[in-house]
C-alpha cells in the first residue's frame, strides 16, 4: 500500500474538500445505514459491512457528487441551468436535485434508453433529448448545447465537485463503523473510488481500497495496469460499463487505489440474488459488484473487515426475474429435463409417477414430436420442475432412469 500525506498537492481532490462536500449535502441526503451482514461474513469469510446507498431517494449514491456540484454553482450559472449526459442514475440524481432547488435541467439520453428511464428522469422537471444511438453520440450533443446555451455541464464522474461528493460515502462508512479495514468499490468511469479513497488515505490507520470491473468492460483495469482487454458486450453492470474512464479519476485512481479486481457476470448474477435472498434488499449489478468480488476472489479478503459499497437499485424488473430464475437453475431448485419417450397412450403417465414418488413439482412440460432426430414413433418431451436443492433433483434423475427412461439436464448456456 502506498504511503501518501492526508492532503497529496498532486491530487485535485484532498479530503479537506470530502469533508467540506459531507457538510453541504448532510442535510439533504440519506445517511445510508452501514450493517453488518453476518450470513455474508459466514459465507465468505470476511467480515462484512454493507452500505445501503441503493435506499437513497433515487436509489443510488449518484445523488452526493451532483447535489456537491449544484451547490457551489453561481447564481448566474443556476439562472441559466445545468446539462448532463446520461442513461442512468447520474440523470436521476442531477435531475432530482435541482428540481428541488429551482435549477432548470436538461438530461440528453441516447434514443434506446428504455422508457422507464425516461419517465423517472421527467419526473423531476428534468428537459430530456433524446438524441443519437450510442452514449458518445448523446454526450456530444449535450456538450454542444452547452455552449449554445450556456448550460453548466456537470460530467458523471470526472470533476472535482463530484468526486467530492461521492467520497462522503466512505466518510459515513467510517464514521459508523471504524474497525473496516478494506472498502471494496465498484468502479465505472472512477468517481466513487477516487472520492472514497482519498477519505481511505486521509485515515490514522491503513485501509486498503480495493476497486472492482466487471469483465466486460475492465477499462480503468487497463489503464492502470497497462492492458488492453476487450471492452464490449452485455453486462449486467450496466451501471460501471465505462469505456474509457476519466482522465482526472485514472490519476487519483493510480496514485490511492491499491489493487483492481474483476468480476464475472455469472458472479454478478450470484451477487444480487444473494443480496435479495439474504438481506432483502435490491440492487442492480452494478451495486452488487462488490460482493461478487467477494465471492470469486474469496481468498483476497478472508480475516479482513471489509466494507462494501451497494451503490445503487435501479434495476428492471424482468431483468431481476430473470436473475433469481437462473440462480433457481444453478442451484438445483429449479430445472429442465428432457426425456425420450415412445408416442403412445399411457408414456407420459408412467413418468408423472417417478415425479410423484420422488416428490418433485411440475411446473411446465412440453413435447417435441417433428424436429428431433427419433424415429417417427418417438418424441422428446422437456419438463420443468421444481426441486429442494441439487441432492433432491439428483435422485429424481437416478429414478428416472432406473425406471428405464433416457433423461440428461438442460443446462443453462
Amino acid at each position: 500500500m502506498a504511503s501518501l500525506p492526508v492532503s497529496d498537492p498532486a491530487l485535485p481532490v484532498s479530503i479537506d474538500d470530502v469533508r467540506a462536500a459531507h457538510a453541504r449535502i448532510a442535510p439533504s441526503i440519506v445517511r445510508t445505514p452501514t450493517l453488518i451482514s453476518r450470513t455474508l461474513s459466514e459465507l465468505t469469510g470476511a467480515t462484512v459491512y454493507l452500505k445501503f446507498e441503493n435506499l437513497q431517494f433515487t436509489a443510488a449514491y449518484k445523488e452526493r457528487g451532483a447535489l456537491n456540484t449544484l451547490l457551489q454553482l453561481s447564481d448566474e450559472a443556476r439562472a441559466k441551468g445545468v446539462i448532463a449526459a446520461s442513461a442512468g442514475n447520474h440523470a436521476q440524481g442531477l435531475a432530482y436535485h435541482a428540481n428541488r432547488l429551482g435549477v432548470p435541467a436538461t438530461i440528453v439520453m441516447p434514443r434506446n434508453t428504455p422508457t422507464v428511464k425516461v419517465t423517472q428522469t421527467q419526473a423531476h422537471r428534468a428537459d430530456v433529448i433524446l438524441e443519437g444511438d450510442t452514449f458518445d453520440a448523446a454526450y456530444a450533443h449535450a456538450r454542444l448545447l452547452e455552449s449554445e446555451r450556456g448550460f453548466t455541464f456537470v460530467h458523471p464522474f470526472d470533476d472535482p465537485r463530484i468526486i467530492a461528493g461521492q467520497g462522503t460515502v466512505a466518510v459515513e462508512m467510517l464514521e459508523d463503523h471504524p474497525d473496516i479495514d478494506t472498502l471494496v468499490v465498484p468502479i465505472g468511469g472512477g468517481g466513487l473510488i477516487s472520492g472514497m479513497a482519498t477519505v481511505a488515505r486521509a485515515a490514522a490507520r491503513p485501509i486498503e481500497v480495493v476497486g472492482v470491473q466487471a469483465e466486460l468492460y475492465p477499462s480503468m483495469y487497463n489503464r492502470i495496469n497497462a492492458t488492453q482487454l476487450a471492452c464490449a458486450g452485455d453486462t449486467l453492470a450496466e451501471g460501471i460499463a465505462v469505456k474509457e474512464p476519466g482522465g482526472i479519476t485514472a490519476q487519483m485512481v493510480a496514485r490511492l487505489v491499491d489493487e483492481i479486481v474483476l468480476v464475472s457476470e455469472r458472479s454478478l448474477e450470484e451477487a444480487v440474488s444473494l443480496l435479495l435472498q439474504i438481506e432483502k434488499t435490491v440492487v442492480e449489478g452494478a451495486g452488487a459488484a462488490g460482493l461478487a468480488a467477494l465471492l470469486a476472489h474469496p481468498e483476497r479478503f478472508r480475516g479482513r473487515t471489509v466494507g462494501v459499497v451497494l451503490c445503487g437499485g435501479n434495476i428492471d424488473t424482468r431483468l431481476l426475474a430473470n436473475v433469481l430464475l437462473r440462480d433457481l437453475a444453478r442451484s438445483g431448485r429449479l430445472a429442465r429435463l428432457r426425456l425420450q419417450l415412445q408416442d403412445q397412450p399411457g408414456a407420459l403417465y408412467g413418468v408423472m409417477r417417478v415425479f410423484d414418488r420422488e416428490r418433485v413439482n411440475i411446473i411446465e412440460i412440453y413435447h417435441q414430436r417433428v424436429f428431433t432426430t427419433l424415429p417417427a414413433k418417438g418424441l422428446i418431451t422437456d419438463i420443468e420442475c421444481e426441486a429442494r436443492d441439487r441432492a433432491h433433483l439428483d435422485r429424481l434423475i437416478v429414478a428416472l432412469r432406473e425406471a428405464g427412461y433416457e433423461v440428461r439436464p438442460v443446462d443453462l448456456a
